[in-house]
C-alpha cells in the first residue's frame, strides 16, 4: 500500500474545488474539523444539487483526544402541518437516461434544515479557525465561478425540471435559457453574499436573522416552515454503533439513521457463514434487506432492541467529505439537500431541501409525516480504528446503495487488506427486494454463482455512479496518509 507523509493532512471529496477548500485550511494550520467545515460550505457552490445551507447531514467526529461522536444535523419535519390544499407540492420527472423517477418539489416539500446549525455545532466543539475564515473558499468560488464538471453537468440534466421550475432558479442554473453544461462557469454571487453574512454574523443569521426571514418568506404562503421550526431545531450528538472486524473497531451512524444500522446488520448476517466469496456477501445483503422490510420503521429490531422511528426515511441526493489531519483528528461527513425544492430562497442563491417530497418519508401516502421529528436517512459516515491506531474515514452518496457501498469498501480494506484505492475500485453489488445489481467485472466463478443464486439480476458493463461514491481517507499511526476519491462520482483525494 502506498502512503504519503503529508505535512498537514489529507482529504477526499466529491469535487476538486470542495477538496481544495479543505486543503487550503489544512495548509494554514486548521484541523480536520475546520477543513471539513470549509469543504462543506464550498460543496454548496461546487455541488449544488447535493449540498445546500437548506439541507442537512451527519458528521462522525474522531478527535485526536476525545471520544467518537456522531453529529446528527439532518432535517426535521415541521412542528405544524398545514392543510394539504394550502401547500405547494408538485411532481416532476427526473430523467436518468435509462429510467425516469418522480420527485416532488415546491414550498410544501421543505423540511426544517439543519446544515447551518450542524456546522456551527461541530465548529464550537472541535474547530479552532474562525468561521469567518472557513467560509472564504466558498465565497471566492461562488464569486469567481466554478467550472461545471462532466458529473455535475449530468446531474443538472437529470434534475433539469427542478433547476428550471421557477424564474429565479433558471437565472442561477440556466442563464440565457441554456442549462449549464460541462466546461461552463457556474457563478452564484447571491450565495457568496449569504456565506459572507454567515461568517460575520454566525448561526443567528440562519435562525433568527435575515437568512431565516428569507427562508420563511419563501415558504410562508404555501409551505409548512415557521420561525419556531428554525429556532427550536437542535443538533443531536449520538453514540455511534460499534462493530468489529479483525483488528479494527468500526463506528457507524446510529438510529434514527438507517444506514449504519443496516451496515451493522449486514456484517452480522455474514459472520456465521465465514465465507469470503461474493455470493456470501450477496446473501447477507439480501437477508438483511428482507428482514428490514418486514419492519422498516424499527431499526433497532435489526440489532436486537426495539427502537421505532417516529418519522420516515429520506434517501436521495448525497455527497461525502472525509478529512484526517497530522494530529490524528478525523472527520467523516455526508450531507444532502434531496434535489432541492425548485425555489431559490430570495436573494440567497440556494434552494431549501425537498425531503418531505420523498415517497419513503410518507409510506402511507404523502403529507402523513409526524410533526417535529428527525427524519431517518441512509447516510452512513463511518470511522474505523485499528488496534495499532490506524484510522480510516469513509462514506458515500448513492441513495439506497449507500449501505452496500460503504459495507463493501470496509470489507475490502479492513478484512481483505486491499489498499483504499483498490477497495474503492473493486466491483460492487446491491440486492434490494430480491433483485441483484452488480458491476460485471467479478471473476467468472463469482459471476456465475451470483447469477445462479439471483435469477432476477442485472449486470452492469462498467463501474457506475448507481453504486455510490465512496470517498475515503486513511491515517496510519505513524502519520502517513492514503485514500481514494471514488471515480464513479469524480471523487478527489489530496494529501496536503
Amino acid at each position: 500500500m502506498t502512503y504519503r507523509h503529508g505535512r498537514y493532512g489529507a482529504v477526499a471529496a466529491g469535487h476538486g474545488v470542495t477538496a481544495a477548500a479543505a486543503e487550503e485550511i489544512l495548509a494554514e494550520g486548521g484541523n480536520a474539523f475546520d477543513a471539513a467545515i470549509a469543504a462543506l460550505w464550498t460543496a454548496c457552490v461546487a455541488e449544488p444539487v447535493f449540498a445546500s445551507p437548506g439541507g442537512g447531514g451527519f458528521l462522525m467526529a474522531r478527535p485526536a483526544a476525545g471520544a467518537l461522536t456522531l453529529y446528527d444535523f439532518f432535517v426535521d419535519t415541521p412542528l405544524k402541518k398545514r392543510p394539504e390544499d394550502d401547500i405547494e407540492f408538485a411532481e416532476i420527472l427526473a430523467d436518468f437516461g435509462t429510467a425516469t423517477q418522480a420527485f416532488h418539489i415546491g414550498a410544501g416539500a421543505a423540511a426544517t434544515p439543519g446544515f447551518v446549525p450542524g456546522l456551527f455545532a461541530v465548529h464550537a466543539a472541535h474547530g479552532r479557525v474562525p468561521m469567518k475564515r472557513l467560509v472564504e473558499p466558498a465565497i471566492r468560488a461562488a464569486r469567481e465561478g466554478v467550472t461545471v464538471t462532466a458529473f455535475q453537468a449530468f446531474l443538472f440534466k437529470v434534475v433539469n425540471p427542478i433547476l428550471v421550475w421557477t424564474a429565479p432558479a433558471r437565472a442561477v442554473f440556466s442563464p440565457d435559457d441554456k442549462l449549464l453544461e460541462e466546461g461552463a462557469p457556474y457563478r452564484n454571487p447571491d450565495l457568496a453574499d449569504v456565506l459572507d453574512e454567515i461568517g460575520r454574523e454566525g448561526e443567528r443569521f440562519a435562525r433568527e436573522g435575515e437568512l431565516a426571514a428569507a427562508m420563511l418568506g419563501e415558504t410562508r404562503e404555501a409551505g409548512h416552515l415557521t420561525r419556531e421550526d428554525l429556532v427550536a431545531y437542535e443538533v443531536a450528538r449520538r453514540e455511534p454503533i460499534r462493530r468489529k472486524l479483525p483488528g479494527w473497531e468500526i463506528a457507524l451512524n446510529p438510529a434514527p439513521s438507517m444506514g449504519g444500522t443496516l451496515i451493522a446488520a449486514m456484517l452480522a448476517a455474514r459472520d456465521p457463514l465465514r465465507r469470503p466469496d461474493a455470493l456470501c456477501l450477496a446473501e447477507a445483503i439480501d437477508a438483511t434487506d428482507r428482514r428490514w422490510r418486514e419492519a422498516p420503521t424499527d431499526p433497532g429490531r435489526l440489532l436486537g432492541a426495539a427502537q421505532p422511528l417516529v418519522a420516515g426515511l429520506a434517501t436521495r441526493g448525497t455527497t461525502h467529505v472525509g478529512v484526517a489531519d497530522r494530529e490524528g483528528n478525523v472527520a467523516a461527513v455526508t450531507v444532502s439537500n434531496g434535489e432541492g425544492n425548485g425555489r431559490i430562497v430570495p436573494g440567497c442563491g440556494f434552494m431549501l431541501n425537498n425531503m418531505l417530497g420523498e415517497e419513503d418519508v410518507n409510506p402511507g401516502g404523502f403529507h402523513r409525516w409526524a410533526t417535529g421529528a428527525r427524519l431517518s436517512s441512509m447516510m452512513a459516515p463511518t470511522v474505523a480504528v485499528s488496534g495499532a491506531g490506524d484510522l480510516v474515514a469513509l462514506g458515500s452518496g448513492g441513495s439506497n446503495r449507500i449501505r452496500t457501498a460503504v459495507l463493501q469498501v470496509l470489507i475490502h480494506r479492513l478484512e481483505k487488506g486491499l489498499d483504499l484505492e483498490a477497495a474503492v475500485a473493486a466491483p460492487r453489488m446491491h440486492v434490494e427486494k430480491g433483485h441483484l445489481d452488480f458491476e460485471d467485472f467479478f471473476g467468472e466463478d463469482a459471476r456465475s454463482a451470483l447469477m445462479e443464486a439471483f435469477r432476477d439480476h442485472r449486470a452492469w458493463p462498467e463501474p457506475s455512479l448507481f453504486y455510490g461514491g465512496v470517498h475515503s481517507v486513511e491515517r496510519r499511526a505513524d502519520g502517513a496518509f492514503a485514500g481514494s476519491g471514488d471515480p464513479r462520482r469524480e471523487g478527489v483525494f489530496v494529501v496536503v
